[in-house]
C-alpha cells in the first residue's frame, strides 16, 4: 500500500467485519469474479454482488494455498513461441464482458 494509514475497519451486524479497498483487476479478471458471481447467484438463489463474491471466495480458498510457494513456470524456447497481436483496452474489456454476459 502507498499511504501510510491503515484502512478503517469496521465491525458488521453478522459478527464479521469490513474493510473498504481499492483493487486495480486486469478485465480478465473482472470476468473470472463475474463468473465466480453468477455461480454463486445460482447456488444460492438470490442476487449477488461482485464484492460478496469476492469474500466469498477468500472464505472457500484453502488456507494452504496461501502458505504454498507458487510452482516454478517451465520455460519455453523462445523460437517455439508465436507472438500473439496485443488487444486495445477496449476490445479487452469487450471481451470481458462478453464472457460475463455469454453473449458472443
Amino acid at each position: 500500500m502507498n499511504e501510510s494509514t491503515t484502512p478503517p475497519l469496521q465491525a458488521t451486524p453478522d459478527g464479521g467485519a469490513e474493510v473498504r479497498l481499492v483493487l486495480r483487476l486486469q478485465w480478465e479478471d473482472v470476468a473470472a469474479l463475474g463468473q465466480e458471481a453468477g455461480q454463486l447467484a445460482a447456488r444460492l438463489q438470490r442476487p449477488v454482488t461482485l464484492d460478496e463474491a469476492a469474500s466469498h471466495r477468500l472464505r472457500v480458498r484453502p488456507a494452504a494455498a496461501h502458505a504454498k510457494p507458487a510452482a516454478p513456470q517451465q520455460t519455453v524456447a523462445p523460437s517455439t513461441v508465436s507472438s500473439l497481436p496485443s488487444r486495445s483496452p477496449g476490445d479487452t474489456a469487450r471481451q470481458a464482458i462478453e464472457k460475463i454476459t455469454g453473449s458472443a
